[in-house]
């Protein structure tokens, strides 16, 4: 789906996520020069019908999956059908992705722009008034998997770090992960945002034409009510962090009936919707 533009002086499959810079490293009295990798982190406009929506921070990988993943947590699009076309425009210290929209999502989206002086990946910033927030999820449909959660969520735990190849080389990035039931890792993508990554993942598995009621995503971050919003929005039935949640992802998880778990570990979680069942 992605084509590349003609300014593009290097294209995203060879975009590796970091740089390096010249460093020097102090342990005790000594110190050491050095060439370390840095996460790269650019600004990535996402267009909609010709109309710029948004400039996100991301790291410029994945960034048709990216920008996919955002139309569907933001609520943009209505489903991946609704997205005809889509051209990234990678350049070395910014990027663009145009994105054709069914006419009716587009509509919808310029009716939103009106109330909004701004968009961010946080989900507020922008918003002019409580009620433009959109934190009541619909409530999930019934969940179509069944999750041994110690097993499962000790299963994803030990396995997500060996898919963290820009983690490993930077120290400086977010890992999002789809699972099975079982736990095995099928998918991770990375990012320095945290909701970028999950876009990204999502982004990816609708491009693919999965059933995001059919497996669970695992994130190597804390869960932020946004992470939670945007899970419940796609109907996702598990939501597991390795971090602590915020009180308002409980308050969504729990409205959306969508099992939300943290502090996970090999051999610990904590769950904190003990009412909702899989």
């Amino acid at each position: 789906m992605v084509a590349m533009s003609a300014d593009t002086e290097t294209s995203e499959i060879e975009r590796a996520g970091f740089v390096e810079r010249a460093i020097v490293r102090h342990r005790g009295a000594g110190s050491t020069p050095a060439i370390d990798h840095v996460a790269e982190e650019i600004p990535v406009a996402l267009v909609f019908n010709g109309i710029s929506h948004v400039v996100m921070m991301a790291t410029p990988r994945d960034l048709e999956a990216f920008a996919c993943g955002f139309a569907l947590t933001e609520g943009v699009v209505a489903s991946a059908a609704a997205i005809f076309d889509c051209e990234v425009f990678l350049r070395p210290d910014s990027a663009e992705v145009a994105m054709t929209i069914a006419q009716e999502d587009f509509v919808r989206l310029k009716d939103r722009r009106r109330a909004l002086t701004g968009r961010s990946g946080c989900g507020v910033c922008g918003i002019d008034s409580l009620e433009m927030l959109d934190l009541r999820p619909e409530a999930l449909p019934p969940a179509l998997i069944t999750v041994d959660l110690p097993q499962a969520l000790a299963k994803a735990a030990d396995g997500l770090r060996a898919h963290q190849a820009l983690m490993q080389a930077t120290g400086g990035v977010h890992a999002a992960a789809w699972c099975t039931p079982e736990g095995e890792i099928v998918h991770v993508f990375e990012d320095i945002g945290r909701h970028n990554g999950l876009d990204k993942l999502i982004g990816h598995l609708a491009l693919q034409g999965a059933d995001l009621r059919r497996g669970f995503v695992f994130l190597s971050s804390r869960g932020s009510y946004e992470l939670a919003r945007k899970a419940a929005r796609m109907r996702i039935p598990l939501l597991a962090t390795i971090s602590a949640p915020s009180s308002l992802a409980i308050r969504i998880a729990t409205e959306a009936g969508m099992k939300l778990v943290g502090f996970c570990r090999q051999d610990a979680f904590v769950d904190y919707t003990p009412h909702i069942t899989l």
